[in-house]
């Protein structure tokens, strides 16, 4: 796959580099904050070679790309003439409404996504040099050792300071002013200063004892109002004095209010938090495990799992442990296993393969490529996969399971994690939940896409050659192609389709038919090899391996099927002239949609070049184009 091909599709798919306010991506996504969500065309990003899923979450659009996503994001800035960060996401916060439950998760997200490597990092590191101690490879009394903890805890430490850049990034702000708040609170005089017993205040105001080491929420309220302050203080300050002005009284208000009312404030809010789910966890463990464990796949789907972000780290640094992070390894674990089990379950070498390679990266703890890319598009195996989880979830929090430091992806690279007193409940939560996943998939079974073999040599006329399968998938040398027309009506150039994806010729070259009648045909001796839910779109695949596309109208699929009446089903052999669909051309018309309908090639690359029969009006089965090797 072409990484800098597929950057340039998405930025146009988005709607184009002025769509875009703000880009960031994640292990497995590229999530845009765009000025209009509805200039992004959401259903061709979808089909789009290299794009495993698109979603819209909290405001963001999320285009889902597995793991080259740090490639195709550097490739999509490089084509960009500006910087992703150049206008802050904040900007355009009061030309889009979201509901407020959204508007937190999009927040949170936003925020923790950048420091995830800081945070992963420093975590593993805790991790490693808790199993080194553990097996008494290191001395907890060395330099080594001190150092090592030190680089580990240092994330987590200054953790405000950190969060302080993120959040003013997020929030459109100045980072650095977000960073010396931070500093400001974590300085060790202040920490001193606010040990517990000691009477504080400031300016006569009672300033109460709290500790910011490793803390998230207060940090985020504060950097939360600071933004308004600094936007308001800039907005009377004139131009020459800014520089001075607008950062000294922004730190001169926050700071205090933060150590005098904020800081409190949401200490008591993370303590709550904490305690909450360690009550939770404690006396209804079966049930918080049933729970939280079946749940968090769907979390995931839709990026509120970086909610429970701030839970996690705040019960690791008040408690010494945290439950939810063993339950996030669990959903992760049984996708893995549903994505295993289809690779044992199927008879398609290419769907056994695709399916063995993601569940191998979800073993790691990246999940998107076997969830979007395997289970939810076979369906079973990914409610075999929430099962799993539900039962792997329920074992290890009976047993009260426990994560002891933050860092690593939920998978075996997260390991270190869990080391300690409940590890061995925790391998075998681990293992529950992969073979229960792999094994459910396996009994519940799938509808299989049928096996790709080689096209048989010809013994009868073109006509006859349909019996031939449906080819590989593998690149072999391209012949001619002859493309008969499968519409009867007026031919028209793909740049008159009023849709970019085939104007543009990003999906593949062709032509496009107005149809004057109602049916389409086959236009090559071949397989079906795809058939939309809708109707409005047939894949096909010819016996000479030229892969094929009709797209009947433009946005139809908004249609749901209605006036589509198919009469094959995917993996049907066809030849020129077969009857593949029949539609009410007046009725979608009266709809509201055109019945233009796009015939391309789709697997461009095998081909040199399109070469028209120069017809201006066609009939079913007249030569249309011939694709030239």
């Amino acid at each position: 796959m072409d990484k800098q091909q597929l950057s340039k599709d998405i930025l146009k798919l988005v709607g184009g580099e002025e769509n875009i306010d703000q880009v960031t991506h994640c292990m497995t996504r590229l999530r845009f904050n765009l000025n209009d969500n509805k200039k992004a065309d959401k259903a061709t990003l979808k089909n789009t070679p290299g794009v495993m899923g698109v979603m819209e979450n909290g405001g963001q659009f999320q285009v889902i790309i597995g793991n080259d996503v740090p490639v195709v994001y550097n490739a999509l800035v490089g084509n960009m003439s500006k910087s992703p960060d150049a206008k802050p996401a904040a900007s355009s916060g009061t030309s889009k409404k979201k509901n407020p439950l959204s508007a937190v998760f999009d927040f949170i997200s936003g925020v923790f996504t950048p420091i995830l490597p800081a945070i992963t990092g420093a975590g593993m590191l805790k991790g490693i040099v808790a199993l080194l101690l553990t097996f008494g490879w290191i001395d907890a009394t060395s330099s080594t050792y001190i150092i090592l903890s030190a680089i580990g805890d240092g994330a987590f430490y200054f953790l405000p300071i950190i969060l302080g850049i993120s959040t003013a990034r997020k929030l459109g702000s100045n980072m650095y002013i977000g960073a010396a708040i931070g500093a400001s609170v974590m300085h060790p005089t202040i920490t001193a200063l606010l040990a517990p017993g000691e009477n504080v205040s400031f300016i006569g105001l009672p300033v109460v004892a709290a500790t910011y080491a490793s803390s998230v929420i207060p940090i985020l309220i504060a950097i939360w109002l600071a933004s308004y302050v600094e936007k308001a203080i800039d907005k009377v300050t004139h131009a020459s004095l800014k520089l001075i002005v607008v950062p000294t009284v922004t730190l001169l208000i926050i700071v205090p209010v933060m150590m005098i009312a904020v800081g409190p404030l949401g200490v008591i809010i993370g303590n709550g938090l904490t305690d909450g789910i360690n009550w939770l966890f404690n006396n209804a463990g079966l049930f918080a495990g049933l729970l939280v464990g079946g749940a968090f796949s769907l979390l995931i789907i839709t990026g509120m799992h970086y909610a429970l972000v701030p839970i996690m780290i705040g019960s690791i640094a008040t408690l010494g442990y945290d439950y939810l992070i063993p339950l996030m390894m669990m959903a992760n674990f049984a996708q893995a296993g549903s994505a295993l089990g289809v690779s044992l379950k199927s008879k398609n070498k290419q769907i056994k393969s695709l399916s063995a390679s993601t569940g191998v990266t979800a073993l790691m703890g990246i999940t998107e490529p076997a969830m979007y890319g395997v289970n939810m598009r076979f369906k079973k195996p990914f409610v075999a996969a929430l099962i799993g989880a539900v039962i792997s979830g329920a074992f290890v929090s009976f047993f009260q399971t426990k994560a002891y430091v933050i860092g690593g992806l939920a998978g075996l690279s997260g390991i270190p994690m869990i080391i300690g007193p409940t590890f061995v409940y925790a391998l075998i939560g681990i293992i529950v939940a992969v073979v229960v996943s792999a094994i459910l998939t396996y009994i519940l079974g799938f509808e299989d896409v049928p096996e790709a073999v080689p096209a048989a040599e010809p013994t009868t006329p073109a006509a006859t050659t349909s019996a031939s399968a449906v080819t590989a998938v593998e690149e072999t040398k391209a012949l001619d192609q002859d493309v008969f027309s499968p519409i009867t009506g007026e031919v028209k150039s793909l740049s008159e389709v009023p849709d970019p994806a085939f104007s543009e010729e990003i999906m593949g070259k062709g032509f496009a038919i107005q149809p004057s009648e109602g049916r389409v045909v086959s236009p090559i001796n071949g397989t079906v090899f795809s058939l939309s839910k809708s109707g409005h779109a047939i894949g096909l695949v010819s016996d000479d391996g030229a892969e094929m596309l009709i797209h009947i109208g433009i946005d139809t699929v908004k249609l749901k099927g209605q006036f589509f009446s198919p009469k094959v089903q995917a993996g049907a052999k066809v030849a020129v002239g077969d009857v593949l669909m029949e539609f009410d051309r007046e009725e979608i018309e009266k709809a509201g949609y055109t019945t233009i309908t796009p015939v391309i090639i789709t697997n461009m690359h095998q081909y040199n070049s399109i070469e028209s029969a120069g017809r201006t009006t066609i009939k079913e089965k007249e030569l249309l184009f011939t694709a030239k090797a």
